[in-house]
């Protein structure tokens, strides 16, 4: 039986005392560590090999956590990312979410805090390849719509549409009861199901995600509706 290879986190943060006290938390829990200084040093290395889960800073040298999200990006729309940063205003969140961040934590935060959310990132992902017993629908469609739970799937006019652990999640929940009306708390719930300590503004965040990635597939797409003053919905009539 060959051994067990423990996750891989990519700490990529200017300051040298954060790298060192997360860079030891992160082990003492099990995981194996790589640690950057900068945005540059982490794409040099992400370019031969990506980390199953990065956490990144936002303001740094020689390449920001912002430029360093867009370019990761490019390589995995599916790689567990959480930002870190100094700047707690509602616009920094809001576009790092739209980059394609899970998650994001203003410092101070606390090292306990960062380690449940990184659980919880593996977590949903373990939920999302089928390592945890599913019950119930597997597929779901709604009309050009194909969701497939097992395979961590979505496919739209039979092309497919490749959404971040969060992103599936949000989706499916809004596609199980098309018509009907899901406020943010009730999206936040279904986006991350373990995890107590986000805003239900996320959610603007990753739905105008979702959104720009099936309209760089059909330019006509506008199943997601905005119910101004309390959330979104799918379309009614994307049933058939």
């Amino acid at each position: 039986m060959p051994p067990v290879i423990e996750p891989l986190v990519a700490l990529v943060d200017d300051e040298r005392n954060i790298r060192e006290l997360l860079s030891y938390a992160l082990k003492q829990e099990g995981y194996r560590v790589a640690t950057y200084s900068n945005g540059a040093e982490a794409w040099s290395a992400f370019r031969q090999t990506l980390p199953d889960l990065v956490i990144l800073d936002i303001i740094m040298p020689r390449m920001d956590g912002l430029e360093l999200c867009r370019k990761i990006r490019k390589l995995s729309e599916t790689l567990p990312l959480i930002f870190l940063s100094s700047k707690d205003e509602e616009f920094d969140k809001v576009l790092g979410l739209e980059l394609g961040a899970d998650d994001y934590l203003c410092k101070p935060f606390s090292t306990r805090e960062l380690l449940t959310r990184v659980k919880v990132l593996f977590r949903r992902q373990a939920l999302a390849r089928g390592e945890e017993t599913k019950t119930g629908q597997t597929t779901l469609h709604r009309g050009s719509l194909e969701l497939d739970r097992t395979r961590h799937s979505v496919r739209w006019k039979d092309q497919s549409v490749p959404l971040t652990v969060t992103e599936f999640r949000i989706l499916e929940a809004l596609i199980r009861q098309p018509g009907f009306a899901k406020t943010r708390e009730q999206l936040l719930k279904e986006g991350y199901p373990f995890d107590e300590y986000m805003s239900d503004r996320n959610i603007d965040g990753h739905i105008k995600r979702i959104r720009k990635k099936f309209a760089q597939l059909d330019p006509e797409f506008d199943e997601i509706e905005t119910i101004y003053g309390l959330g979104y919905r799918y379309r009614a009539d994307s049933q058939a």
